[in-house]
């Protein structure tokens, strides 16, 4: 049976890096986001967290915002790799089957990764921590 779509809550975007040059891309991107999109910018991780392989920041969306970022990273995001993935509460299939990369993927680390709610898989609400100067441009 299809999984209606209104199960997504909020979506998450993991932007990687692996070396100063690239950690100088990722910031940009980030001040791009920042300055064009209402989202909620996570904390700059310069080593592995959870099921990520690689030092990231997280950037959390509302649905309304897809749209217009997600068109944008697929054109801004500076060669760096990027996963998107919905968020419905469970957490292994949502960075697992129901994600999207943007340049080359990486190899998560699923044991980290909670099954369910119950699990430990639920997502906050995402609270927009930024004040865009433009609309999306």
């Amino acid at each position: 049976m299809a999984e209606p779509a209104s199960t997504i809550t909020s979506y998450h975007a993991h932007i990687y890096w692996s070396s100063p040059a690239e950690r100088e891309r990722a910031l940009a991107v980030r001040e791009g986001i920042a300055v064009r999109f209402v989202v909620q910018l996570g904390t700059i991780h310069d080593r592995n967290v959870g099921p990520h392989p690689r030092s990231m920041y997280q950037v959390a969306f509302t649905p309304d915002v897809f749209p217009g970022l997600v068109p944008w990273l697929l054109l801004n995001r500076q060669e760096l790799s990027v996963l998107i993935h919905p968020n419905t509460g469970r957490a292994r299939d949502d960075h697992l089957l129901h994600a999207a990369w943007l340049g080359a993927p990486l190899r998560l680390n699923a044991d980290t990764l909670p099954n369910s709610l119950e699990d430990g898989g639920g997502v906050s609400p995402v609270v927009p921590n930024t004040n865009p100067g433009s609309n999306g441009g």
